[in-house]
């Protein structure tokens, strides 16, 4: 089998997406592996979740940095390097990043997004959505650019908005899809390099 492609997840929390990843990665054909789960916070419980399955779990806490963004984001990018990442899965990483770590990466990066982008950016996706009178929702994976969840559609996956849906009860059916969304683009995104 060929080399897999060396791929970093970034989480700010419990890591539900990189847990998807994860699993996908176990798979014979897998083009990639998750080579490493950074988290910007010590008390991510995705952090656990990684280690227990054998990933190396690293966190480069954001608090001693102060507001220096881009001296945080360097650091994280050194971490990468040393490990020779060649890929960027952000799943849940809750911070906007500097132009620094997004031209880095440039091309190599992708996030995955709550709604059916260009619809929808930035956070309570779920419940503008319903407020809209929207008759579906969904999720979308991109690459990541200088603006906040508008770089290039790579996928997306749609799931109806129900009569009686709440943000809770849509944001669980979206969820879903993320999980098989992420790994199905960054497996074929991979193959492309």
């Amino acid at each position: 089998m060929t080399q897999r492609t060396k791929v970093a997840v970034l989480i700010s929390g419990r890591g539900s997406n990189m847990e998807a990843l994860v699993r996908a990665a176990k798979a014979d054909d897998c083009p990639f592996e998750i080579a490493l789960v950074l988290a910007n916070k010590p008390d991510a419980g995705g952090l656990a979740t990684a280690a227990a399955e054998g990933i190396e779990a690293l966190c480069v806490d954001q608090k001693p940095f102060g507001k220096d963004r881009e001296a945080h984001e360097r650091a994280i990018d050194a971490a990468l390097r040393e490990r020779g990442i060649q890929v960027i899965a952000l799943a849940g990483y809750m911070r906007i990043l500097t132009p620094f770590l997004v031209d880095a990466w440039e091309g190599r990066m992708l996030n995955i997004h709550p709604s059916l982008l260009p619809a929808y950016p930035g956070l309570d996706t779920h419940a503008r959505a319903i407020a809209a009178g929207e008759v579906e929702a969904g999720c979308t994976v991109h690459l990541v650019t200088a603006g906040v969840d508008e770089g290039p559609i790579l996928g997306q996956a749609r799931v109806p908005i129900l009569a009686g849906d709440d943000d809770h009860s849509l944001a669980v059916r979206v969820l879903e899809q993320e999980h098989r969304l992420y790994a199905d683009t960054l497996a074929a995104f991979v193959r492309t390099l």
